[in-house]
């Protein structure tokens, strides 16, 4: 019996969570793993897109990081709906959640600490990798507790 490429990418992050060490594989959900997973791969295309936007088409810094950031997000959200959440409730719904979450996250962190950081003087994709490890952990609780909650599994 063939699985599909969901099935496999769920037993991909439950094997990852069994042999982690030090006692972690009873406190860190599969979720969290394809969490990682997803957002390290749109997190490179966000950085991918930020480096074509602003360092070879000379984009503006704040324009070259939201076209990046609206970009990497979206594929986020479709990638975390269907491969790590499995979440088959109404879309619509979600989006609105998520789009809410990205606001604020947009906000918070990418503006206030990546630009921020940038206009101290820190490199900008420095700048941009610690706003994303800020974010990541906003955006993991967010996604699992908010916008992909199963209300029928509590």
């Amino acid at each position: 019996m063939t699985r599909s490429p969901v099935e496999r990418f769920a037993s991909l992050c439950a094997t990852v969570v069994r042999y982690l060490p030090l006692g972690l594989n009873t406190l860190v959900p599969p979720s969290f793993v394809g969490f990682a997973l997803i957002n390290g791969f749109t997190f490179g295309v966000d950085l991918l897109l930020l480096t074509l936007g602003h360092g070879v088409a000379g984009l503006p810094l704040p324009v070259a990081i939201t076209v990046a950031y609206v970009c990497a997000f979206a594929l986020s959200f479709v990638l975390n709906r269907v491969f790590n959440f499995r979440s088959h409730a109404p879309v619509g719904r979600q989006a609105v959640r998520y789009a809410v979450a990205v606001a604020v996250n947009y906000f918070a962190f990418i503006l206030g600490a990546g630009a921020g950081l940038a206009a101290l003087g820190v490199q900008y994709h420095l700048a941009r990798l610690v706003a994303g490890a800020c974010e990541a952990v906003f955006l993991y609780s967010v996604l699992r507790w908010i916008v992909f909650i199963d209300r029928r599994r509590g």
